[in-house]
């Protein structure tokens, strides 16, 4: 069975639908003001932000932190996973 990630906060979901019909605690444009939006990517053993280069072990400890060269200015947005 294959596992389904939300990019914005890398919550594991099950299925697409049930993925894109939650709300995101970490949507870019604040806590539960948009839903979860799919990463497709596949599942590593190690994330990389495409801002910065940083890895993290998870997507949800990656999208927890702010990046330093997020497009929006330094620490002005999480980091987000690279494919």
């Amino acid at each position: 069975m294959a596992n389904f990630y939300c990019e914005y906060c890398g919550n594991k979901y099950s299925s697409v639908s049930s993925l894109t019909a939650n709300s995101c605690s970490r949507h870019p444009l604040g806590s539960n003001k948009g839903k979860h939006k799919l990463y497709e990517g596949s599942e590593k053993s190690k994330y990389t932000c495409k801002y910065c280069g940083n890895g993290y072990s998870s997507i949800s400890s990656l999208t927890a932190n702010s990046c330093s060269r997020h497009p929006n200015g330094s620490n002005k947005g999480k980091h987000s996973p690279a494919l």
